[in-house]
């Protein structure tokens, strides 16, 4: 069984931030991705941001691109999202989930549990 768990969700004010955290030592092969996947309220899941766990590469979907930033503590099995100058829009359950990599698409096969993100306006 493959575990993945966040924490860090919680709610805030427009314009303030926010850290979630994704201990994903359950994955950790060095292949593959990680990353944050969101459902916000009348919307299908998408995609946030990608960490590609061999080469430390990075995605982002357009409207997070310069205010979110994923991150690896090298030294644990741990990916961060820095969300920054959140809007309402944000607001919605985030999501760790990882897979293998494959042609360049990611196979998101593992997921964990959720948190809740709230922003006020």
């Amino acid at each position: 069984v493959v575990r993945l768990v966040e924490s860090g969700g919680g709610s805030v004010q427009a314009g303030e931030s926010l850290q979630l955290s994704c201990d994903f030592a359950d994955y950790d092969h060095g292949t593959g991705c990680v990353g944050w996947r969101r459902q916000r309220p009348g919307k299908e899941r998408e995609g946030v941001a990608t960490f590609f766990l061999r080469d430390s590469r990075t995605g982002y979907e357009d409207s997070v691109r310069d205010r979110f930033a994923i991150s690896r503590d090298s030294a644990k099995s741990t990916i961060y999202l820095q969300m920054n100058r959140l809007e309402p829009e944000d607001s919605g359950i985030y999501y760790c989930a990882a897979g293998p990599r494959s042609r360049g698409i990611c196979s998101w096969d593992y997921w964990g549990q959720g948190t809740q993100v709230t922003v006020s306006s």
